[in-house]
């Protein structure tokens, strides 16, 4: 057979076989990445971090099931990483937050950081009573909030969005807003996603919702959704608030921008609770793929979703388990709840 030769766009020339090899190894690689050609994530916004975190405890504050404290559709969490302390969405009524913290014998006067993981009202009431109640004893508290870009957006149809309403009023206590649009280390080893690529149609956000978008209105997928990731000596970690994004997305980002490490753990809500069997099956063929270890799924991940998630993984009660109010997830002594 005779080999014709093709010139490339550099002037190099290349046989036809080996032209087709490369081609062939190139749609090899987008495929075993997940990235269909032509996708691409954005460049890591700086060199990846080698801080690992060697402690982490992740404590709920708000969702639904409640032995101690009071049980809500919204979500809360307070993070412990290396001795910082971090709140993680506010919950969906003013007061939740701050009485499950005085129930649970938690002080979060000292916590200076919140992040809101997107606009919706379950996610972002609790801000303001949190930041008047805790500022009487320390002004510092609760003065930066870290979101997501778009996160103030004007929506319309089923939801408004309070944030925008909220952000005059928090600013005027002293607080700063920080926007993301992109991944952050904000502490070592502590990163924010920043709004998620969508390269997996998980459809994880509700419907009736348009978002100003330039000059007219278009279906809000809340662009804004953030998770908190976590680099640590065993894994990485992923904490959602309602994995609008999709938690397949955020964490197959997670692993582009700080390094490729296989999953122990990914916490909170992901949104799942009306989703159908297919799609429960691939998540969890996903998340077997990253090697997750551990599962802390809580608000809108859904009790009979997660059991689903569970069987097909072949996971065990106890590291894969509902949230509930006061449930913890420590990286060292895994998850303990109320409800085992």
């Amino acid at each position: 057979m005779k080999i014709r030769s093709v010139q490339g766009g550099d002037g190099r020339r290349f046989s036809v076989p080996s032209f087709f090899l490369s081609l062939a190894i190139i749609t090899l690689t987008f495929m075993a990445s997940g990235i269909a050609p032509g996708q691409s994530y954005p460049r890591s916004p700086s060199a990846k971090s080698a801080t690992e975190l060697h402690s982490l405890k992740v404590t709920i504050l708000s969702t639904m099931l409640a032995d101690d404290g009071i049980g809500e559709w919204g979500f809360a969490a307070l993070v412990e990483a290396d001795g910082k302390r971090i709140l993680f969405d506010t919950g969906a009524r003013p007061n939740t937050v701050l009485e499950n913290a005085k129930e649970l014998k938690i002080d979060l006067r000292g916590v200076q950081e919140v992040i809101l993981s997107h606009f919706h009202a379950d996610h972002t009431t609790g801000l303001m009573t949190l930041r008047r109640e805790l500022s009487k004893s320390n002004p510092a508290a609760l003065t930066r909030a870290h979101v997501g870009k778009g996160i103030f957006l004007e929506r319309r149809g089923r939801m408004q969005n309070p944030m925008i309403a909220m952000k005059k009023e928090y600013e005027a206590t002293g607080g700063k807003f920080i926007e993301h649009a992109k991944p952050a280390e904000i502490l070592p080893g502590l990163w924010v996603t920043g709004p998620v690529p969508r390269l997996y149609p998980e459809k994880n956000f509700p419907a009736g919702i348009e978002v100003a978008k330039g000059e007219g209105w278009v279906e809000d997928d809340v662009p804004e959704d953030l998770s908190l990731a976590f680099n640590t000596s065993r894994g990485l970690v992923l904490l959602a608030g309602c994995g609008h994004a999709g938690i397949i997305n955020a964490l197959q980002y997670a692993r582009k921008f700080i390094r490729p490490a296989p999953a122990n753990a990914v916490l909170g809500g992901f949104h799942l609770f009306n989703a159908k069997d297919e799609q429960l099956d691939w998540t969890a063929d996903k998340l077997k793929e990253f090697e997750i270890a551990r599962i802390l799924g809580a608000h809108c991940t859904g009790i009979e979703s997660l059991y689903h998630l569970r069987q097909r993984l072949g996971l065990s009660r106890h590291s894969c388990a509902v949230g509930t109010v006061g449930a913890v997830f420590d990286l060292k002594d895994g998850i303990r709840t109320y409800f085992y």
